[in-house]
């Protein structure tokens, strides 16, 4: 009965971040949930009572991620600190959600969204080993660069890590 439940809110919490990814919060209604997943609308709301529940219990599985590799090298420290940086918008808000909370367009969203953003960015500042005035800068100019590059060319090659990585190595053993 329980893997069924789970199996529920993961169908539940998937179409969440998908609409939210593609349209941003607002587009994350009980009845968008609902038309993308069949799932009854009684069944959304016995397990979330409104929208901004469904919504922070959508992004809280976004907190779940792995540590940096024990042992790592300087340099795969920063590639995983970049990885981390950028995979809370690419695997979880998306454009979408991005551009929502950069005009705050759904405060509820926002508020949500940047408490789990304090715990991506912790472990990322942590994996870098700086202290965290100088770690938050490097994670905002991670950010900022891969945001410019999905500005400027509408995506983000496979050789845009390995890049930043290199850029960044160079300024951090300086």
């Amino acid at each position: 009965m329980a893997a069924a439940r789970d199996a529920i809110d993961e169908r539940i919490h998937a179409a969440a971040l998908e609409l939210l990814r593609a349209r941003g919060p607002r587009a994350v209604t009980m009845q968008a949930v609902t038309e993308a997943t069949g799932i009854a609308k009684t069944t959304l709301y016995r397990r979330h009572p409104n929208r901004r529940a469904l919504l922070t219990a959508a992004l809280a599985g976004l907190v779940v991620r792995p540590s940096v590799p024990a042992g790592a090298d300087a340099e795969e420290r920063m590639r995983w600190a970049i990885a981390q940086s950028v995979d809370v918008i690419t695997h979880g808000i998306g454009a979408g959600g991005f551009a929502a909370l950069l005009t705050d367009e759904d405060p509820d969203f926002s508020d949500a969204f940047r408490a789990i953003l304090g715990a991506h960015r912790a472990q990322a500042v942590e994996a870098l080993g700086c202290d965290d005035a100088d770690g938050d800068t490097m994670i905002d100019m991670i950010v900022g660069s891969y945001i410019a590059e999905l500005a400027r060319t509408g995506s983000v090659d496979d050789s845009w890590v390995a890049r930043v990585a290199a850029i960044l190595g160079r300024s951090a053993s300086r």
